[in-house]
């Protein structure tokens, strides 16, 4: 439970630790929710008895219905507020959990996990807005350790699962109570959102503000396909261009995760020494030569030490994006957020299919060399895209 009393107005620096505490918080939850419907998949695959091509169609209905309705969410928080729309997506996120290993018919669990990725994508874009305000208000970055909380959290979650004689429904029953929990404490925590004054609007500044969106969309949607890239075509390419031994196979995923927690635990501190354009570049730059090493080495040591280098570099993209979206003038942040996260959703969704169709004609080392050259392309242009912004 988060610390704190909303009985007699606290101090500056008092009220923006505890929105900064509280905001991680939110993070943590998403994450655990998240991995939490991760380790469900197994036991709706043989609760169901699906094929994989069913699944994938399960999965696929959580991320149609956050792209669904990613720029009506945005509209809306913009309208209630981040803080109201914590809670009320954070109850919403929970309750579809809980229901997950209850639903009694296919139908009824794709319908409810069409649900759960509305109520994610509602959740996600407010506590992202939550963080533009807390970083906003604070002397130092925290944005790419908010980040981190969202990664640790999924180890919490993913770790959980892992408890012996813990049923599905009980996972998912646990994780969801701390997740209401923590939704419904973060009134007295959060910070008022920054107004946006239409009648302030000059003619062609909404014009001007959607174009400058749309830049940070196509930049997150590029960098976004070599995260999801990377994330699903990982163990396949260290065992079968890297050659590794089959117990290695599972390392390949842990370098890269691992990389890009300890980026985002490091970025922050990375970014007030360098500044947000400087670390955008080498970030970028970073992700293409890990990824260009395990295409041009593809020993298993060096894909290691590769996806390890890819993840340090690709951790600290979004973190900038979602913080030049919060700043663009002439859109709520709320809704300057869902554009660019939607741009982001597409990006991770079509990056690994995108390297399967290549390698399926030029094989994977070509499809990771392209992606290493989309990275580059990152590392140039995302500086310029955020510049008037961080």
């Amino acid at each position: 439970m988060l610390s704190g009393s909303s009985s007699a107005p606290a101090s500056e620096p008092h009220r923006i630790r505890h929105a900064t505490r509280a905001t991680m918080a939110q993070f943590f939850v998403n994450g655990a929710t998240f991995a939490t419907w991760g380790i469900l998949i197994p036991s709706v695959k043989d609760r169901f008895a699906l094929s994989d091509a069913v699944l994938s169609l399960a999965m696929l209905a959580v991320a149609g219905g956050a792209l669904l309705t990613m720029g009506q969410s945005g509209k809306w928080i913009a309208r209630v507020g981040s803080a109201r729309a914590l809670r009320q997506a954070g109850i919403l996120y929970a309750a579809t959990l809980l229901l997950i290993p209850l639903a009694p018919q296919f139908w009824m669990l794709v319908a409810l996990l069409l649900v759960f990725g509305s109520a994610m994508a509602a959740f996600d874009v407010a506590m992202s807005v939550q963080a533009a305000l807390v970083e906003g208000r604070r002397s130092r970055p925290i944005m790419s350790t908010l980040h981190a909380m969202f990664s640790i959290g999924g180890i919490a979650g993913s770790a959980l699962g892992a408890l012996p004689g813990l049923s599905p429904l009980a996972h998912a029953g646990l994780v969801a109570v701390v997740t209401l929990s923590v939704a419904l404490s973060i009134g007295p925590f959060a910070l008022p959102d920054d107004a946006h004054d239409e009648t302030a609007a000059t003619p062609g500044s909404d014009r001007s503000a959607r174009r400058m969106v749309l830049v940070l969309g196509v930049i997150s949607f590029l960098a976004l396909m070599c995260e999801g890239g990377m994330y699903d075509w990982a163990a396949v390419y260290m065992r079968d261009i890297a050659q590794s031994p089959a117990a290695w196979v599972s390392y390949s995923y842990a370098a890269f995760s691992t990389g890009m927690a300890a980026g985002r635990l490091t970025g922050d501190r990375i970014r007030a020494r360098i500044g947000g354009l400087r670390t955008l570049l080498w970030s970028g730059v970073a992700g293409a030569a890990g990824i260009a090493l395990a295409a041009t080495l593809p020993t298993p040591l060096a894909t290691m030490a590769g996806l390890l280098l890819a993840g340090l570099g690709i951790a600290n993209l979004m973190p900038i994006f979602f913080l030049a979206a919060a700043r663009v003038p002439g859109m709520p942040a709320a809704e300057s957020i869902a554009a660019v996260a939607r741009f982001a959703y597409v990006g991770m969704l079509l990056g690994p299919v995108c390297i399967g169709g290549v390698a399926e004609h030029l094989g994977l080392r070509v499809s990771f060399a392209g992606v290493a050259l989309v990275m580059m392309v990152v590392a140039l242009f995302g500086p310029r895209a955020v510049k008037r912004f961080i």
